[in-house]
């Protein structure tokens, strides 16, 4: 290779030291002494307030939130290395505290725009100062009129960081000291949560039936204290909602994602009406395993073979590569943030399950993380998650208000990414047996957003309402997962994971209520994006940035309307968002007829 990217990621060059850094408690001092002023400031608006102070201290709170997320992306990326890192759950409370006093003066400052005159209101938006923002502002100003008074609101925030958020940090520490004992090629093996999910897709399915009955047994021994978090969390925001008398549980979740209801039930029929292609991929898959049906821990198991295992290096060098044939922004922003060692891939003990993007707005650089072990659906999560990086820096120059974008348009650039290395690696493979591997690898990509992320959805709005008459027991919580799965995956399968809520870490996720939807809405949305990047090529491109810059400045109806001339409200656009997912389906078949005959 011509280049040797690092294996590790380097935090040192944002605060040397990791948890121990003397220059990070430093920068949480400089974001309190901001706090405290921007108190002061905001306690002496009074109604007659001019344009220059208000304008001020929009700036001061933009000022504050970047700080707060470096410090916040700081501590997730140090938990995330080294899940043991009592120091950095330590800090992350202090993030915490410091999170909650923005987030009472916000809703001081709230309390305090939606009592000016309409009229003068709209003379403000236009001022060039605010004119960049005014969508944030309007919705700012809208959504408080939704909430309690900020005196109430400030009640609920401090309470939240022993409360609500507490149940989120116990989550994390709780699954940081779990191990997965297993059997590996006649060895026994201590293995983190990430390392043996990793063995979901070994060819062996004595390993994967093993290393699942070992998972369900792991995280069942802890299921009752699992039921007590998720209790707990929900219940802390039930009051909340009942105490604003909001009624639906997704209000809040539609809010954050700016989205309409009619466009998740317009997205969710498509979704329904469009499952029977992977019904008859499952019964194929089957076939083809000599399995009358599969189980949950043969979803992912490989068809065909990927060949050798890839290099590090070559991963990267082959992202870099395809990005450059869409975009050449792309292609130099992977090599810049591989180079900059920006990514953690190596493969050890003690790192957090699964991969992330975090970004650094002070700093103007991201960090991704991800366990690399040389498969081929590792060079797509490498890819994914520079999509993510990506957006972050098209972002990266715009105001702080303006970079704040809903969970459902953070997929689309992850997924746009991985959907280029994917197809190529498609197209351009060199054997039958290589070829089948790609294409289940990615049919069930699409199985987890129309199936999985469904079961979870399911699963979610109905632990809900249960929740409202009171606590739901860890043995209640696997019935409701199981037949939420059962509904979602169309009966299809022979074993489910009911535990399943409680290793999947978005359920305890508090700052992204409802952390399910946003997911399916990005797959299928960039679905159509993607089309329209293969009919235009690189002429696209443009158009492709202008449309990631604007997804923190305008709902995603409106966004979808400017930039594809599509409506979001209606099936249509979701059906043949769909339709374009059972295409891959077709192809499977028809390339292994033969071999199920056989």
């Amino acid at each position: 290779m011509e280049h040797t990217y690092a294996l590790r990621w380097d935090l040192d060059s944002l605060f040397p030291g990791g948890s121990e850094s003397e220059e990070f408690q430093r920068y949480l001092s400089e974001i309190r002494e901001q706090l405290a002023a921007l108190k002061d400031r905001i306690a002496s608006l009074d109604e007659t307030v001019d344009l220059d102070r208000f304008c001020g201290i929009v700036g001061g709170m933009e000022t504050a939130i970047v700080k707060l997320r470096q410090a916040s992306a700081f501590i997730s990326c140090l938990l995330a290395q080294n899940t043991a890192d009592k120091k950095a759950m330590e800090l992350r409370g202090q993030v915490s505290e410091n999170f909650s006093q923005y987030f009472n003066l916000l809703a001081v400052l709230d309390e305090k725009i939606r009592a000016v005159d309409d009229s003068r209101w709209e003379e403000w938006l236009m001022d060039g100062r605010l004119r960049e923002i005014a969508f944030v502002l309007n919705e700012r100003r809208e959504q408080a009129k939704e909430k309690l008074s900020a005196s109430e609101e400030a009640i609920i925030q401090n309470l939240s960081v022993d409360g609500y958020h507490a149940w989120e940090n116990l989550y994390d520490m709780m699954v940081g000291d779990m191990v997965i004992p297993v059997e590996v090629n006649g060895e026994r093996k201590n293995l983190s949560c990430g390392q043996a999910e990793n063995l979901f897709s070994d060819p062996d399915r004595d390993v994967r039936k093993r290393v699942f009955a070992s998972w369900e047994k792991a995280w069942g021994e802890k299921s009752e204290y699992f039921a007590a978090a998720l209790n707990h969390l929900a219940g802390f925001r039930l009051n909340v909602y009942k105490s604003r008398k909001w009624e639906d549980v997704l209000k809040e979740p539609l809010m954050h994602n700016r989205m309409k209801k009619e466009t998740l039930a317009a997205m969710w029929s498509a979704v329904e009406d469009n499952k029977e292609p992977f019904v008859a991929y499952f019964n194929r898959k089957a076939e083809l395993l000599g399995l009358e049906k599969l189980s949950w821990y043969d979803l992912n198991a490989p068809l065909g073979r990927s060949g050798r295992k890839i290099p590090y290096e070559e991963a990267a060098e082959t992202v870099i590569a395809q990005f450059g044939k869409f975009s050449g922004r792309m292609a130099a922003f992977a090599r810049q943030a591989l180079g900059n060692r920006w990514i953690e891939a190596e493969d050890r003990p003690g790192k957090q399950p699964g991969g992330f993007c975090t970004s650094f707005p002070d700093s103007k650089q991201s960090r991704i993380f991800m366990t690399y072990s040389g498969t081929l659906p590792n060079v797509f999560t490498l890819a994914h998650e520079l999509g993510h990086a990506f957006h972050a820096h098209v972002l990266a120059e715009e105001r702080p208000f303006r970079q704040m974008y809903g969970m459902n348009v953070a997929e689309t650039a992850s997924t746009f990414a991985e959907m280029i290395v994917a197809d190529h690696a498609l197209k351009n493979a060199k054997t039958e047996e290589e070829k089948l591997y790609l294409l289940d690898d990615k049919i069930a990509r699409s199985v987890t957003f129309f199936m999985n992320i469904h079961a979870r959805f399911l699963f979610e709005t109905r632990f809900y309402e249960e929740r409202k008459q009171g606590p739901v027991g860890a043995r209640r919580l696997n019935e409701i997962m199981e037949e939420a799965q059962k509904e979602a995956y169309c009966r299809a399968l022979a074993e489910y994971h009911p535990l399943f809520w409680a290793s999947k870490l978005h359920f305890y996720i508090t700052d992204t209520p409802f952390y399910n939807f946003p997911y399916t809405f990005g797959y299928l949305f960039t679905m159509g994006i993607y089309a329209r990047a293969l009919e235009e090529g690189r002429d696209f491109e443009d158009r492709y940035i202008a449309l990631l810059r604007d997804t923190a400045a305008m709902t995603v109806e409106d966004l979808a309307k400017k930039h594809l001339n599509v409506d979001l409200t209606k099936k249509e656009f979701w059906d043949s968002a769909a339709r374009l997912c059972s295409r891959d389906v077709k192809e499977f078949l028809r390339l292994t007829e033969k071999r199920a005959r056989s």
